[in-house]
């Protein structure tokens, strides 16, 4: 078993209060959910307004896969988003 992970550190530019950063949030995990069904959720920085870190992992039987997974996620948020990605990591574990 193989399990993929990624985590993103972004930064909100047009953001201005806790409520905007919840609802932009909402959004992408709930997209990254539906269209690469994968395990989403804030991870830190709750109480930042102006960044979030979010966190995403997929279980396969392939480091392969699941990395292209990740990297297609991580091309999707940069590309369908107004935010500015600070740091992102991608990395596998086998089990």
């Amino acid at each position: 078993m193989v399990v993929s992970m990624l985590q993103i550190v972004f930064e909100l530019p047009e953001v201005t209060s806790i409520k905007d950063k919840r609802r932009v949030v909402s959004s992408v995990k709930e997209r990254l959910r539906s269209k690469f069904r994968v395990s989403c959720a804030e991870v830190d920085l709750l109480d930042s307004l102006r960044f979030a870190h979010l966190g995403a992992a997929l279980v396969s039987n392939s480091r392969e896969f699941g990395e292209s997974v990740m990297q297609k996620a991580l091309n999707f948020v940069e590309d369908g988003f107004s935010l500015r990605i600070h740091d992102a990591q991608i990395h596998s574990e086998l089990f």
